[in-house]
């Protein structure tokens, strides 16, 4: 049994991140809800520097950007060392402390649900590494992106990365689809939490989606999407505009 006391006890991605700065390997796993048990990534992945797909995908990014989840800072610190103003803002506070140690000049802990005009306002929001599903549920998305919109310029874009969940073959995947939609639920809406070590994560809520169910999230939020890049493995980045 982990100790109450322990630093960052709940904080496993934290965690992950703090043992892979400082020379310890380590590895980011999934429970979800039915009690499915996954790789999600090794913590390498989330040092290394952005592919060159990735890399073009950011050169859309305008003016001063909000990077939500940022992790260990991997492409907060791109586009910081491509000259644009980050504020890079992550729920774990030990994926802050590695950001600030990386060089990332303004981190902060802060939930996507937290998200406020505090923050001043911004050209970019980018969701890169599967973010748009910090959202956790469409009710949510579009409440959230109703207020993104207040804190950002009037021809600003969110740069989002997607997974439609709908490609994968897996047995326990699809399983898991038909027991969301029974209950209501878009097939793609998981809980989970992140086990590392004696760490136990807190559950949380996030959201895969096909094309056609993030344009119904979308739509009369005050965006659009004004581009889809495809990728493999069923990801995709969507390019949200402002509209208006």
């Amino acid at each position: 049994m982990k100790d109450p006391g322990k630093r960052g006890a709940h904080d496993a991605f934290g965690h992950v991140l703090l043992d892979q700065l400082e020379g310890r390997d380590a590895a980011e796993i999934i429970e979800r809800s039915d009690g499915f048990i996954g790789l999600s990534a090794m913590a390498a992945h989330y040092f290394e520097e952005p592919g060159a797909d990735a890399a073009a995908i950011l050169e859309r990014a305008r003016g001063r950007v909000l990077d939500i989840g940022c992790g260990a800072g991997r492409y907060a610190l791109y586009l910081q060392q491509h000259g644009h103003d980050v504020v890079g803002i992550d729920i774990s506070p030990l994926a802050i402390e590695v950001c600030r140690r990386r060089g990332l000049r303004d981190a902060r802990v802060i939930s996507i649900d937290d998200v406020s005009a505090e923050l001043g306002r911004f050209g970019t929001i980018i969701m890169m590494g599967n973010n748009f599903g910090l959202f956790g549920t469409p009710r949510k998305a579009r409440f959230l992106l109703k207020r993104f919109r207040k804190i950002t310029e009037p021809d600003a874009r969110i740069i989002a990365q997607v997974l439609d969940p709908y490609q994968s073959t897996d047995p326990d995947h699809l399983a898991y689809h038909a027991q969301n939609r029974a209950r209501g639920r878009l097939g793609g809406q998981l809980r989970l939490r992140v086990l590392h070590r004696s760490f136990n994560g807190a559950w949380f809520d996030y959201l895969f989606v096909s094309r056609a169910e993030m344009e119904d999230i979308v739509s009369r939020t005050g965006w659009q999407i004004d581009e889809v890049i495809e990728g493999g493995g069923g990801q995709y980045v969507a390019v949200l505009r402002r509209d208006g």
